[in-house]
């Protein structure tokens, strides 16, 4: 987008500057004095600026009227607003020039029509970078890119219709240009052989009237011959009034005539001289001027520097005005320099400054489009100046965007990387939710719960749909597990209200005095007790209150902890030979107690390691007599531990023996 926004005048824009523009593009400069300067010998000057001042604004009025000569409709592009372009999108713009091309005259637009172009192509190549900036982030070759707009479509279109109906606006009015340049070049010749011919005077000047008339009624001629041809017809006019000598009473009414409506002209250029609308005042005197010099004659020589002084004095006081006015607006325009300067050194910083969180740079794009609003509202720049500023604009955003960009091409693969994951993961989900392991399974499905909570985010389009499918997969097994636990709750509740009962049973129980006997009951009611399975985890603390009855019975029998807990462990060895995979389970058993043994042993060394600090205390020292119980209750409990390892072992190679006269039994016999 183009940042250069037109300084509104008073009322409308800046149609004076489209008088001089028009001017450089189109006049061909042949004159360097005004009508006037043909009516005197010599312009009226005060210093060499003055008259240098002068003559530019002089030259500025004759060559915007030499435009508006060429076709009357042009004129009327200072009827036609300058709405604020800058501030119009890309569809907007188009949608005003369609107004415009169907509406006004196509002569009359050529202003309007050159700034919607300018302000959409700037607009268009920053969205067409944008885009491709866009397109290479996201892994595309700069080489293959490609973008089809469609308000790009319709301004080609409508600007090529515009463009059509100018040059067929201007090839129809080429062939009248020529032709009225060729009559109004042949009544000048008439005019100059006005003095020349032998008749009476009135009718000689009957027919100079004649060729006044003719020529105001002569039609448009190309600008480029506006300015010569009307200084030679005013020469030839000067040189007749001359020939009018012999007749004053003629040539006087005419220079009275023309005096008295040169003098209104000069008032009204006073009047306007005050008026408050300077783009309004200028319009006007340009009109006075055309009137001025195409619609009047000169006046007697007495008066001539006269009322062309006091016209001149006026046009000077407009032109000032408008000096200080624009001198006004270059210094508005360095102070939006200043502005614009400040906020692309905002940008470059934030450029160098682009996050690496998703969530702060959200926030830094914001405040780019903010740094955007604010550059382009800061107004007109100095035309010299306009394009690099635009330039170094672009370029800071620019920088913005290629680092914004960097950061999500990277977010995006980093994210495929997580799509990825996650849909490892669900596949996993899917793959055991109908499992009927349901301790393994579960760990498993806690532990892929805790791996996505890990992983990062995933592409937007896909991210609900996977969550989804991957909660249906996790709900669908735990409303299974769930299901399960609600049954074995009711039946762990049952077992619980039986070993309880139990417990009251056993508690009941007295010994007779006959150990075996009482020993035998003893296992009896061990066996009875694993029968009932499993209770509620929350009153499990029924099975440690089973264990202390049963070691206190074992106590009152007189059998010790080592050999109660060996009693108790033929139990579990009993349980241990019934296992469907007997060899497995005595294996991890195996492990399990070798594990023990070697904790036990690790603690015994470390403590007896920690006697040798107390070498020189007494044996009565209390941290003394500690270490000392903890290391018998460790050498106890190793005993145990290797006691239930020899009946393990035992149980190994008894299955084994009986596994090898199995295979002898079933070996076919050899016949001699």
């Amino acid at each position: 987008m183009s940042e250069d926004k037109e300084q509104q005048l008073p009322e409308n824009s800046i149609e004076e500057n489209t008088a001089i523009e028009s001017a450089k593009n189109t006049v061909e400069e042949t004159v360097n004095t005004t009508e006037e300067s043909t009516e005197l010998p010599t312009e009226p000057s005060t210093d060499a600026k003055e008259a240098l001042e002068e003559t530019d604004v002089m030259n500025e009025i004759d060559d915007s009227n030499a435009e508006d000569a060429e076709d009357t409709d042009t004129v009327k592009r200072h009827e036609i607003p300058m709405p604020d372009y800058h501030e119009m999108s890309m569809e907007n713009l188009v949608g005003e020039l369609q107004r415009l091309v169907k509406n006004e005259k196509v002569q009359a637009i050529r202003k309007h029509v050159d700034t919607i172009k300018d302000e959409f192509n700037q607009k268009f190549d920053e969205f067409l970078e944008e885009k491709k900036e866009e397109f290479i982030a996201n892994g595309g070759n700069e080489i293959d890119f490609r973008y089809n707009s469609v308000d790009k479509q319709q301004f080609n279109e409508v600007y090529s219709e515009y463009r059509d109906k100018r040059n067929q606006h201007y090839k129809s009015l080429e062939k009248s240009h020529k032709e009225n340049l060729a009559y109004r070049l042949d009544l000048i010749e008439q005019l100059k052989a006005l003095v020349n011919v032998e008749e009476d005077i009135n009718t000689t000047y009957n027919n100079f009237k004649d060729i006044q008339a003719k020529w105001r009624h002569a039609g448009a001629i190309p600008r480029a011959d506006y300015n010569n041809v009307w200084k030679t017809y005013h020469h030839h006019i000067e040189i007749f009034y001359d020939f009018l000598n012999i007749n004053r009473d003629l040539r006087d009414l005419d220079f009275k005539h023309n005096l008295e409506e040169k003098g209104k002209i000069v008032a009204r250029a006073e009047e306007l001289s005050k008026e408050p609308d300077l783009n309004r005042a200028f319009r006007e005197l340009q009109v006075l001027h055309k009137i001025w010099k195409e619609d009047l004659g000169p006046v007697g020589k007495d008066h001539r520097e006269e009322i062309w002084d006091r016209f001149s004095a006026a046009t000077k006081i407009i032109h000032e005005r408008r000096q200080d006015y624009f001198k006004n607006l270059d210094k508005i325009k360095e102070e939006n320099l200043e502005r614009k300067h400040a906020i692309i050194a905002e940008i470059n910083t934030l450029s160098e400054n682009v996050s690496s969180n998703h969530g702060t740079l959200q926030q830094q794009i914001k405040k780019l489009e903010e740094l955007r609003e604010a550059f382009f509202k800061a107004g007109q720049v100095p035309q010299k100046v306009n394009s690099k500023t635009w330039n170094s604009f672009k370029g800071a955003v620019r920088v913005f965007n290629q680092n914004k960009n960097a950061f999500y091409k990277n977010l995006k693969k980093d994210q495929q990387e997580n799509l990825d994951k996650k849909r490892a993961l669900l596949e996993i989900a899917v793959s055991i939710k109908d499992s009927d392991d349901f301790d393994a399974t579960t760990a498993e499905m806690k532990r892929i719960q805790g791996q996505w909570k890990k992983i990062g985010h995933v592409p937007r389009k896909y991210s609900d749909k996977l969550w989804k499918e991957f909660k249906t997969a996790c709900n669908h097994y735990f409303d299974r597990l769930n299901a399960l636990k609600n049954d074995a709750f009711k039946e762990e509740e049952a077992n619980f209200k039986l070993k309880d009962e139990f417990l009251d049973r056993l508690k009941a129980f007295e010994l007779s005095g006959d150990k075996a006997k009482d020993l035998e009951e003893i296992e009896k009611f061990s066996e009875e007790w694993k029968t009932y399975g499993r209770v509620p985890f929350k009153k499990k603390n029924i099975n440690q209150k089973f264990d202390k009855i049963i070691d206190a019975l074992y106590e009152k029998c007189g059998v010790s902890k080592q050999e109660s807990e060996l009693l108790k462990y033929g139990n579990k060895i009993q349980q241990l030979s019934n296992n469907d995979n007997q060899e497995r389970a005595i294996q991890n058993e195996r492990a399990f107690i070798r594990k023990k043994i070697d904790e036990s042993k690790d603690e015994i060394r470390q403590l007896e390691n920690n006697l040798q600090f107390f070498s020189n205390a007494s044996e009565t020292n209390p941290l003394v007599q500690d270490v000392i119980k903890r290391v018998n209750q460790h050498k106890e409990s190793l005993g145990a531990w290797k006691a239930k390892l020899k009946k393990l072992n035992i149980l190994k190679n008894t299955l084994l023996k009986e596994d090898q006269e199995v295979e002898e039994t079933d070996e076919p016999t050899t016949e001699e």
